[in-house]
């Protein structure tokens, strides 16, 4: 994505860092829509999504590529090139994100009930 940007004579948004819950729920990752004014970036479509609030009714969703990065004490580790991530807001929540199967499925996940942590390898 950095190379097609760059191509076409386009900014590269500046990395934004995150707070993202780990959701095996989720089918898809999301976002705050005030992560994505950080980013200054443009959706590239929509999609429509369904949550235990939507009541089996369709929400439609901004969609944005995004390539992600996980913080390791060794540093970055890349994710994804874009992945289509959906913007959906986490107001009054103590993150900013779900992690989903879209990104969990390139993952061993490993999760220790008794001590509340999990493991996840790439």
């Amino acid at each position: 994505m950095r190379a097609f940007l760059q191509k076409a004579g386009l900014p590269i948004p500046l990395p934004v860092q995150c707070l993202f819950l780990v959701d095996t729920g989720a089918s898809v990752t999301c976002i705050d829509p005030s992560i994505i004014e950080k980013l200054k970036i443009k959706p590239s479509g929509s999609t429509s999504i369904l949550t235990p609030s939507t009541e089996g009714n369709g929400h439609n969703c901004y969609q944005y590529d995004i390539g992600l990065f996980i913080m390791t004490p060794t540093g970055p580790l890349h994710l994804s090139d874009p992945l289509p991530i959906v913007e959906t807001s986490f107001v009054g929540q103590s993150i900013q994100g779900l992690l989903g199967r879209d990104v969990l499925q390139r993952a061993c996940m490993f999760y220790n009930g008794p001590s509340g942590g999990y493991t996840l390898a790439f």
